[in-house]
């Protein structure tokens, strides 16, 4: 199983089985993180250096089911970096996931999933 699905399913798994919110605010985090891993090591693979780690959050739930990220940091060369990210089916088995990163304003990905045991479609 991919990398971040992997982390989202584990994820998804600790929110839907606790009602708690101090449960659900570690989850979002773990999840955030993972996502984090993933633009890194997926920007790395394009010769994109980042100054820092991204920094995500997690826009309010609109339901169990749907969860959003939204990450931002910076190149070394100072252009700006956009993750925006969707799971649906996010309390299911085959949770379906989304995202685009843009550099500079520039769309470099579109994919499914993030991270080194992501296929990449173009090689």
């Amino acid at each position: 199983m991919r990398r971040l699905s992997a982390a989202v399913l584990a994820v998804l798994l600790a929110v839907t089985m606790s009602g708690c919110k101090v449960m659900q605010r570690i989850s979002d985090g773990a999840y955030r993180n993972a996502v984090t891993d993933g633009v890194v090591d997926e920007l790395d693979a394009r010769g994109v250096e980042l100054r820092d780690r991204p920094e995500c959050r997690s826009p309010g739930r609109e339901t169990d089911s749907v969860v959003r990220v939204d990450c931002t940091a910076r190149t070394a060369a100072g252009e700006p970096v956009a993750v925006e990210g969707i799971v649906h089916d996010a309390d299911t088995e085959r949770p379906r996931e989304s995202y685009v990163v843009t550099v500079g304003g520039r769309e470099v990905l579109r994919k499914d999933c993030l991270g080194l045991g992501c296929e990449h479609p173009d090689g």
